[in-house]
């Protein structure tokens, strides 16, 4: 195997894993949208709020390594950050 299909092979894995955490992540919000009848949560926002900035810090630093390039992780991010503004949203009139 030559160094540039390692790096692209690496590359890959890279980017299969930070899409695995975010789609843990995104069952977490799958979850707690299905069970909108429950009061907000304060300790299951911090397990959002904490598995969030977990994987912007993998984002972070598969960018600095040059794994995989920056607007590919802030994709990653920014449609988890929808998903988790919906489901703020959708509690705060669930409360109301």
């Amino acid at each position: 195997m030559s160094t540039d299909e390692m790096m692209d092979a690496l590359c890959q894995k890279a980017i299969h894993l930070l899409r695995e955490d975010a789609n843990k992540i995104e069952k977490l919000i799958e979850v707690q949208m299905e069970t909108l009848t429950n009061r907000r949560c304060p300790l299951y926002e911090e397990v959002l709020d904490t598995q969030m900035y977990g994987l912007s810090r993998e984002i972070d630093f598969a960018v600095r390594a040059g794994l995989i390039e920056e607007t590919d992780g802030k994709e990653i991010l920014n449609k988890l950050e929808r998903n988790l503004a919906y489901l703020y949203e959708a509690l705060n009139q669930h409360t109301e």
